[in-house]
C-alpha cells in the first residue's frame, strides 16, 4: 500500500529504499524514494525533509491531511478489481493468443528474455509459453512458443546471472546478455527456476536442463537450509573482498581478477597444444580477460573494476577443439577447475545471510523440490520437499486457530523462533503453500499432504474472498493498520496469487468434488476479465489458469500396491510427461 501511495503521490516515482511519512493513526501523508544524507545539487537530503515535513506538520497539518486523504481515494478507485455487471471468464483462445503475441513483440531472439535490460527470470513467462507449447503442439506458434522458453533458460544457465562456480540464480541481469548481475540470490527465484528447468526437462529430455536443477537445488540445500528443515529468505549482493577490508562491494564473493585464477589454476593440461594450463582452458571457456570483463558503464561505482563474472562463452565443443581436447575430458577439466575456485572462495568473507523464512517463499520452494524429484525421478527430491512441509506444520501453523502463520527467524543456538506477536499469514502464504501441498501430494502420494491443502483452500476462502467483487485480498478484513484491501494485477517476479489460486481451486475441487472451487475459480477470472483480454502480458500466470479452466483439468488414476515395482514405474512414466493440466 505504501509504495502504491508514493507512486501515485509522485507521478510515478515509487522505488527503493522508500521513506513514507504516516499520521498517529497510520495513513500515509508523504513519501519518497532515495533521499541522500546531505542536501546535494540536485536532490534534497534526509535531514533537510525531515525538518521542512516536522514544519508542515505543525502550521499546514489540515492541508496535508487533506491531500492524503484525496490520493488514498485516488487509489482506492484505481486500485478496484472487481467484476462489472454480468461478466464471466474471458475466452481462453483469445486470451492465450493475445499474450502470446505480446511476449513474442518483446522477445529478445539473440539472448532469450523479454526486455533489453535489465533482464529478469520471468518464470510466470517461461510457465505460460510451456502451457501455450502444450496446448498448440503442432502449430508453428506452438514451436515457436517451445522454442523462446528454452533458449531463454539455455542462454541464462550459461550467462553470469547463473553462478558457476556456487550454484543457483542471482536476481537479474544489469545487461542485456545475462552476463553482469544484481548479486543478490533470493529463495523464490531458486523455488521457481527449479520448476521451470524440471519442465523444460520433461519436454525436451535435455541433460543440461536436469544438470541445472540439480544444480540450484544443491545452493539451495547447502546455502539456504535451515537444520529444523525451512528455507532463509536471500543472500546480499554485497560483502568484504577480504577479511581485513573495511568497506563492503557488489559481487565480491563471486567474481575474479585473471591474475588470481592464474595463479589457482597453474597446472599443464595433458594432451592439449604445447604449453596449455588449466588456467588458461578455464579463462577462454568462461569469458575471462585479463583487464576484466565487466563494461564500465554496467559498473558506475567502479566495485567490479579489474574484475571478471563468470559466463560460459563458448560451446564445449569449440573450447575442447580450440585446445585439441575430447569434449569429455574437457567436461572433467572445468568440473575439477570449479571444484578449485569453490575452495578458494570459501575462504572470502561470505555475503550476509537473510535467516528469515516466510511461508509463501518456503512454498514456492517446496514445490521445487516436490516438481523436480517427481520429473528426474529423484525421491531425495521429494523427501526434501517433505521436511521442508513439516517444518511449515510444526512453526508456521498456529494449530489453535487452523491458520497460517506469516514468518520465523533463525534464533540463538539455531532455534527457531517467532515474533513475540507472530504476524498472521497474507493471501500469498495460503496460495504458495496450498500449491505446494499439492505438488509435494503428486510427487509422494502422501494423502495427508493434501487433506491439508484442502483445509487451508477453506481457511483461504473464509479469510481473503471478496463477496460483492469476486477474487481474493491480498490481505484479511480487520486489519486497523491497513488503509487500503488490494487485489494485486500482476504477475512479477511471482506470480499474483490470485493467478495461482485459480488452478488451486480447480484441482482442489478435482480431488475433492466439491463444484463450488470451480464456480470461485470463475469468479476470479472474470474479476479480471478486462485486464487479461486487453493486457495479458501483464498476468501471464493467470492467462495460464483461463486456459486450464476451459480445457479442464485430466484426471490420472492408478491402482495398484503403491510398493510395487509396476505401480512405481507406471507413476515414473506419468511424471516424465510435461501435462499442464492433470491431476
Amino acid at each position: 500500500v505504501h509504495m502504491c501511495f508514493v507512486f501515485q503521490a509522485t507521478s510515478g516515482g515509487g522505488g527503493w529504499p522508500m521513506s513514507v511519512w504516516l499520521t498517529p493513526d497510520l495513513k500515509p501523508f508523504a513519501g519518497g524514494t532515495y533521499f541522500p544524507p546531505e542536501d546535494g545539487i540536485h536532490r534534497v537530503g534526509f535531514r533537510t525533509v525531515l525538518l521542512r515535513i516536522a514544519e508542515q506538520w505543525k502550521e499546514n497539518k489540515d492541508a496535508l491531511l487533506e491531500s492524503s486523504q484525496r490520493i488514498l481515494e485516488a487509489l482506492r478507485h484505481t486500485s478496484e478489481i472487481r467484476v462489472q455487471g454480468q461478466e464471466s471468464p474471458p475466452p481462453a483462445k483469445e486470451v492465450m493468443d493475445t499474450c502470446f503475441q505480446q511476449l513474442s513483440r518483446s522477445y529478445d531472439e539473440d539472448y532469450g528474455g523479454f526486455s533489453k535490460s535489465p533482464k529478469f527470470p520471468t518464470p510466470v513467462n517461461l510457465n505460460f509459453l510451456f502451457t501455450y507449447w502444450a496446448l498448440h503442439r503442432k502449430t508453428p506458434e506452438g514451436a515457436q512458443a517451445l522454442q523462446m522458453a528454452l533458449h531463454t533458460l539455455k542462454m541464462m544457465a550459461h550467462g553470469g546471472i547463473h553462478d558457476h562456480i556456487g550454484q543457483g540464480f542471482h536476481r537479474y541481469s544489469t545487461d542485456q546478455h545475462w552476463h553482469v548481475p544484481h548479486f543478490e540470490k533470493m529463495l523464490y527465484d531458486q523455488g521457481q527456476l527449479a520448476a521451470m528447468y524440471s519442465r523444460a526437462f520433461q519436454i525436451s529430455g535435455d541433460e543440461f536442463f536436469a544438470d541445472v536443477v540439480r544444480d540450484i537445488l544443491l545452493y539451495v540445500s547447502r546455502d539456504l537450509s535451515d537444520q529444523a528443515g525451512g528455507f532463509y529468505s536471500a543472500e546480499d549482493a554485497d560483502s568484504y573482498p577480504t577479511t581485513t577490508s573495511g568497506e563492503k562491494r557488489e559481487g565480491a564473493f563471486c567474481v575474479w581478477a585473471a591474475e588470481e585464477l592464474q595463479a589457482l589454476l597453474p597446472d599443464p593440461v595433458e594432451g592439449a597444444t604445447e604449453g596449455t594450463t588449466l588456467g588458461d582452458v578455464f579463462m577462454h571457456h568462461y569469458g575471462v580477460e585479463e583487464a576484466g570483463n565487466v563494461d564500465p558503464m554496467k559498473d558506475p561505482h567502479q566495485e567490479l573494476k579489474g574484475k571478471n563474472v563468470l559466463i560460459a562463452r563458448c560451446s564445449m565443443e569449440l573450447t575442447a577443439a580450440r585446445f585439441g581436447l575430447e569434449p569429455g575430458r574437457l567436461s572433467t577439466l572445468l568440473q575439477e577447475c570449479r571444484q578449485r575456485l569453490s575452495s578458494a572462495r570459501a575462504q572470502r568473507p561470505r555475503p550476509h545471510l537473510d535467516t528469515k523464512m516466510l511461508a509463501a517463499w518456503n512454498g514456492l520452494m517446496i514445490s521445487g523440490f516436490a516438481q523436480a524429484g517427481a520429473a528426474l525421478a529423484e525421491q531425495e527430491y521429494v523427501n526434501r520437499a517433505a521436511q521442508a512441509a513439516a517444518f511449515l506444520r510444526t512453526h508456521l501453523f498456529d494449530p489453535d486457530s487452523r491458520r497460517l502463520l506469516r514468518s520465523c527467524y533463525r534464533g540463538k543456538d539455531n532455534s527457531v523462533e517467532q515474533n513475540a506477536v507472530p504476524i498472521q499469514g497474507f493471501l500469498e502464504d495460503y496460495v504458495f503453500v496450498i500449491q505446494a501441498l499439492f505438488d509435494l501430494y503428486e510427487a509422494s502420494l502422501e494423502q495427508g499432504w493434501l487433506e491439508w491443502a484442502l483445509h487451508l483452500q477453506h481457511m483461504q476462502d473464509k479469510l481473503f474472498w471478496d463477496p460483492k467483487g469476486f477474487a481474493y485480498f491480498s490481505t484479511e478484513a480487520g486489519n486497523s493498520s491497513l488503509v487500503l484491501r488490494l487485489k494485486d494485477d500482476q504477475d512479477g517476479a511471482e506470480p499474483t496469487p490470485n493467478s495461482i489460486a485459480v488452478t488451486n481451486l480447480l484441482r482442489a475441487a478435482c480431488y475433492s468434488g466439491n463444484m463450488d472451487w470451480v464456480e470461485k475459480a470463475g469468479k476470479i477470472l472474470a474479476a479480471f476479465s478486462e485486464r487479461l483480454q486487453k493486457i495479458p502480458i501483464t498476468l501471464p500466470e493467470m492467462v495460464r489458469a483461463t486456459a486450464v479452466f476451459h480445457h479442464t483439468l485430466k484426471q490420472v488414476v492408478i491402482c495398484g500396491d503403491p510398493q510395487g515395482e509396476d505401480t512405481k514405474e507406471m507413476l515414473r512414466c506419468v511424471h516424465s510427461v510435461f501435462s499442464p493440466n492433470k491431476v
